[in-house]
């Protein structure tokens, strides 16, 4: 079995990481290259950057805060927020980044995860899904959690890996900033469904929860923010905390 993923998740607006609760009520949480650079000292195994207001702003992710976050690290680095085309892709590529983030644009242009994928492969290309319950179903929602696009969750999922996409990180937003745990019963539907890498995001508060997410939701990797940002868990007490749980992760040296 392939060793667990821990990865902090810095959400960025106006150049300052933020964390709000179910998308709403963000509050500053620190410098992103302070934080990154921690991050990967502490034994994170991989960081992902999300510029949470890139694509309602219409304007692209910051690249130079790209560039200068990739200089500070030693991780893989995903960067998500606004990206709508192959050569914008590169261009976060070429500044540092290892993969890329793609969710209104790939709804809009499903086309988008083949092109980029027989460009760069698909181990770059991340499909990023923002789900809510809608009965006894999920929807897929866009534009930082503001659209219902009324797609099931479940089809998207399979959809998104039937294009190429090289793993799915999947939030739940009536989870996201409750602390309240992982929908697990969303992420098994979703690891059932489909046979790429599977990313949990959204309910983390415990230990407990992220040793859940992986045994009952099936996760490949969990991602967090709040409670890294604000040490509330450090990420070699987690992964000492799996590891004794039976999970391969990759202990802090």
């Amino acid at each position: 079995m392939l060793a667990k993923r821990i990865i902090p998740c810095l959400d960025i607006k106006n150049g300052r990481t933020v964390k709000g609760v179910n998308f709403l009520g963000l509050r500053d949480a620190g410098d992103p290259v302070e934080l990154a650079t921690r991050y990967s000292m502490e034994g994170a195994d991989e960081l992902v950057f999300l510029d949470i207001t890139a694509t309602n702003e219409k304007r692209k992710t910051l690249v130079q805060l790209v560039r200068e976050i990739a200089r500070n690290i030693s991780i893989p680095f995903t960067v998500g927020g606004g990206i709508q085309s192959v050569d914008e892709i590169e261009d976060l590529l070429h500044a540092g980044a290892d993969k890329v983030s793609l969710n209104s644009s790939i709804v809009r242009d499903p086309e988008l995860i083949s092109r980029s994928a027989a460009r760069f492969g698909s181990q770059c290309i991340v499909a990023a899904i923002d789900a809510r319950s809608h009965g006894d179903n999920w929807n897929v929602y866009i534009k930082a959690g503001t659209v219902d696009t009324g797609k099931n969750v479940l089809e998207w999922c399979r959809d998104v890996a039937r294009y190429g996409a090289g793993e799915i990180l999947l939030t739940s937003m009536d989870r996201d900033g409750t602390k309240s745990g992982f929908d697990n019963h969303l992420l098994s539907k979703v690891a059932e469904s489909v046979s790429i890498p599977l990313i949990a995001s959204g309910g983390a508060g415990t230990i407990e929860h992220c040793i859940d997410a992986v045994t009952s939701g099936h996760a490949d990797a969990i991602l967090a923010a709040s409670i890294f940002h604000f040490r509330e868990i450090e990420i070699g007490d987690l992964k000492q905390a799996m590891a004794r749980a039976g999970i391969p992760v990759r202990l802090v040296a």
